[in-house]
């Protein structure tokens, strides 16, 4: 006798009923530190998390979880091609991983700059990159020291994670994105692996539908969904990691002057 049950699929009330409880089981393992204390106090403890010991095992850690080499071959097979860009953003820079893809696969000519909260990081990337084509400043996302559409392509790896809602960040970066500009973002999605990885790093994560709605608010259209390998598209794993273009009828208003400094302890003035 065959067993009816194998062959349908489980109903779509079944389904809902799994997600739902995958979902409880996120919130239950995320850190959701970030909507429990102030801004200004949550800042600061990612400066010490990202100054202490995980900050600087991070590339390490990067390494250990395959994030370094899968990013590196994005931009070594093309699937981002940074060519013909000529003033290139790198937020979140940390000890300068995505920098240092940049440094391989941009051209010469393009001007790199990176960007983090953290002194100490910075100082790493310095260390690490060991170039003077890169100017490395000390500055936060949700105010940006830079004009309006300044950069024609902006990278920001896991970095959206640490602000309380998405759209102050993507609204800064489509301002200092020029009509046209490329942004390659990376965020934690919320996934059960994505609910871990905000607890190591305190940082909280994104649902994709949501976040890419909040770009399109933005002005920011999606080109294209990467992957790292096959085995990451089949299982949706990594990670969201897109790539957007700022629509030529996007603007964006200036907020208030900001000054912060660069490593070498010069500022920067917008």
């Amino acid at each position: 006798m065959i067993n009816n049950s194998l062959q349908h699929p489980p109903l779509r009330s079944d389904i809902k009923t799994r997600r739902r409880k995958s979902r409880v089981v996120h919130r239950f393992v995320e850190r959701n530190l970030i909507h429990r204390i102030s801004y200004d106090k949550y800042r600061e403890k990612v400066r010490k998390v990202y100054g202490g010991r995980r900050g600087a095992m991070l590339t390490k850690f990067s390494s250990i979880s395959g994030h370094l080499q899968f990013g590196e071959r994005l931009l070594r097979k093309r699937r981002f091609d940074p060519s013909g860009l000529r003033n290139i953003l790198d937020i979140g820079s940390g000890a300068g991983q995505i920098l240092g893809h940049l440094l391989k696969y941009a051209d010469s000519y393009a001007q790199l700059t990176g960007i983090d909260i953290s002194y100490k990081m910075l100082g790493r990337a310095q260390r690490r990159l060991k170039s003077t084509r890169v100017r490395l400043i000390a500055a936060d996302l949700a105010q940006l020291p830079f004009p309006d559409s300044f950069f024609d392509c902006v990278t920001c790896g896991y970095v959206l994670e640490h602000l309380p809602d998405a759209y102050t960040g993507l609204a800064e970066i489509s301002r200092v994105m020029t009509p046209g500009g490329r942004l390659l973002l990376f965020a934690t999605e919320d996934s059960f692996s994505g609910a871990w990885t905000s607890r190591l790093w305190t940082c909280r994560t994104y649902n994709r539908r949501d976040l890419l709605g909040t770009c399109e608010e933005l002005g920011l259209t999606l080109t294209q969904e990467l992957w790292f390998t096959r085995m990451h598209r089949l299982f949706r794993a990594g990670g969201i990691c897109v790539e957007l273009t700022k629509s030529e009828s996007s603007h964006s208003a200036s907020p208030p002057i900001s000054q912060c400094a660069t490593l070498d302890g010069h500022s920067t003035v917008k």
